[in-house]
């Protein structure tokens, strides 16, 4: 039997038994795995180091490398992640809705766990923390199938969960972790039907993809974060260049940073000036287009391309439109129905604004850097779904649920 249809078949076994393991064995595991992490920092921080120096000496990217990097403040936060998620309701066993049927039937629809989820993730190594945490508080059991850069990392954050759960009740088998850096074995995680019910991928367009076209197993994704600021012919000034300025420089290389500034021409020529130079002080590349080039000189021509681009970089392209009806058309022509925000004190256009960004999450006056399952208040976060079936935006332990009918009765019998 190979490695990963071993690890499924065990996951399989523990999820019947996640299913009805206590809130409180759940939130105890939980508060056990944080203390974990704050107690080994130096040697999560020591596989860290392994996986860093291999990451350089082969080349990896800056915001790869970015991701990849555990310091102090991250493994307090991962923690801290965990610990909110201890202190979230339990969503198993929930009745989202209850009602009475004439012939006296009562139907109740219950919220359980999905059973075992595959995770296929690139770079961050507090990805294995926060899905490990998600899914065990969702009563779910999972695979974890890291790359091959975070390995060291991976492992050690890994076994640190096994052994804190397990302390606690937790099933053996709840928490599995592939440790072969084989890419077979990523191809055969998405082959796993029988054991696996859903399939998230985690990592840059080319991961997703392949994971996309190639699994068997239902998968949740999104492919990129193309995210855009509006700024409104209503908006105040210095409130746009701040949420402009961090959503693009506070961390380039996420999803949820800001890849477009969209700037209504009303308001062109007093906003750009101020803003470009803020950007460019920042060591950021502008690119615009022609109407913004005409205001700010020296800005690099943006290309078509430039509108789909997710950069994860220090690079913005910046549009003049009309007004909120092209930006509007733009994002939903452009983007990649991730996260986009208007800046404006007009609340006919947030409204409409709102009701017409076709994107997981639509902001008013807040930087797309809060697209996050911890600033969610989810404690952390399976990824930003962009999809529109089961789970949409961030990803927390209600979306890793689904539910079940169950109908009491004292003998109906249907007679038609």
């Amino acid at each position: 039997m190979s490695e990963v249809l071993n690890k499924c078949a065990v996951a399989k076994a523990a999820a019947a038994k996640l299913a009805t393991l206590g809130s409180l064995v759940k939130d105890k595991a939980l508060l056990a795995m944080a203390d974990a992490f704050e107690a080994n920092k130096e040697s999560i921080k020591e596989a860290n180091r392994i996986d860093l120096a291999a990451a350089e000496k082969n080349g990896l990217a800056g915001a790869m490398l970015k991701r990849l990097t555990l310091d102090d403040a991250k493994i307090e936060q991962m923690a801290d992640g965990v610990r909110q998620i201890a202190a979230l309701r339990d969503p198993v066993g929930e009745t989202i809705e209850g009602y009475l049927r004439p012939n006296g039937m009562e139907i109740r629809k219950m919220r359980v766990p999905i059973g075992v989820i595959g995770i296929i993730y690139e770079s961050r190594p507090n990805v294995t923390a926060d899905v490990a945490a998600l899914c065990l508080k969702s009563g779910n059991a999972v695979v974890l199938r890291g790359g091959s850069e975070a390995i060291n990392s991976n492992l050690a954050i890994a076994r640190l969960i096994r052994q804190s759960i397990n302390s606690e009740g937790v099933p053996e088998g709840a928490v599995q972790i592939i440790e072969t850096t084989d890419r077979q074995a990523a191809r055969e995680l998405m082959e796993m039907k029988e054991y696996v019910d859903c399939l998230i991928p985690r990592g840059g367009k080319n991961l997703v993809r392949t994971v996309v076209e190639t699994s068997q197993i239902p998968v949740i994704w999104h492919l990129d974060g193309n995210c855009h600021v509006y700024v409104d012919a209503a908006a105040c000034l210095a409130m746009a260049n701040d949420i402009t300025f961090n959503a693009k420089v506070q961390n380039p290389s996420v999803c949820n940073a800001a890849e477009t500034l969209l700037v209504n021409q009303k308001i062109a020529a007093d906003f750009l000036p101020g803003i470009c130079k803020r950007l460019s002080d920042a060591g950021v590349e502008l690119r615009g287009c022609e109407k913004t080039r005409a205001i700010v000189a020296g800005l690099k021509e943006a290309a078509e391309e430039d509108w789909t681009e997710e950069y994860l970089d220090l690079i913005l392209a910046i549009k003049v439109v009309d007004g909120i009806e092209e930006a509007i058309d733009h994002i939903n022509k452009y983007g990649s129905n991730h996260t986009d925000t208007i800046v404006t004190q007009d609340y006919s256009a947030a409204g409409r604004f709102t009701n017409e960004v076709d994107s997981a999450c639509v902001f008013v006056n807040v930087s797309t850097r809060f697209s996050d399952g911890y600033e969610f208040g989810k404690g952390a976060e399976m990824g930003i779904s962009t999809q529109k079936l089961h789970a949409r935006g961030p990803m927390g332990i209600e979306e890793l649920t689904t539910y079940k009918y169950v109908v009491i009765g004292d003998g109906q019998l249907r007679g038609v």
